[in-house]
């Protein structure tokens, strides 16, 4: 995957994440509370958005609240998929909802547990949703990366 860097994630303790823009300024704080709830703040500390997981398999489905109160979905495709989709509703349910956009992760380095997520949203997604989206691929990250490891999304 190629692409422009647009953001760094700096994880400061083990429930608390900073994202940045890659030219410096906060883009959103991301607070964890649960194993699986997140809250996320801007800049002057105003609610920013949400993100949960169940709790079965945490990294199959994130439900996600914008700063506006805009309900998504981002769901893994398949046990071993490699791509989220961001729908309004279930995708495993008919009628297929539109999708709003993607996330596809690819590893780098096994060794390291580099990884690499690609997001790709739809013109449907005001820029609050799309920060919820980029914030919501951090949470992913940080349910999908084993216990006691301190690497940080690519």
């Amino acid at each position: 995957m190629e692409g422009t860097l647009l953001a760094h994630v700096t994880h400061t303790d083990d429930t608390h994440s900073l994202l940045t823009k890659a030219s410096g300024g906060c883009l959103v704080r991301i607070e964890q509370f649960e194993p699986a709830t997140f809250r996320f703040t801007d800049d002057t500390g105003r609610a920013a958005g949400t993100a949960g997981a169940g709790t079965f398999i945490r990294s199959w489905q994130l439900s996600l609240r914008t700063e506006r109160g805009r309900r998504l979905l981002l769901t893994r495709r398949g046990h071993l998929s490699t791509e989220w989709q961001l729908t309004e509703t279930d995708p495993h349910r008919s009628p297929a909802p539109e999708v709003l956009g993607r996330v596809t992760v690819s590893t780098h380095d096994v060794w390291i547990g580099l990884q690499q997520y690609l997001v790709e949203t739809s013109a449907g997604l005001d820029a609050a949703e799309r920060r919820t989206v980029i914030a919501s691929v951090v949470c992913l990250h940080l349910l999908r990366r084993p216990p006691d490891s301190s690497s940080a999304p690519a």
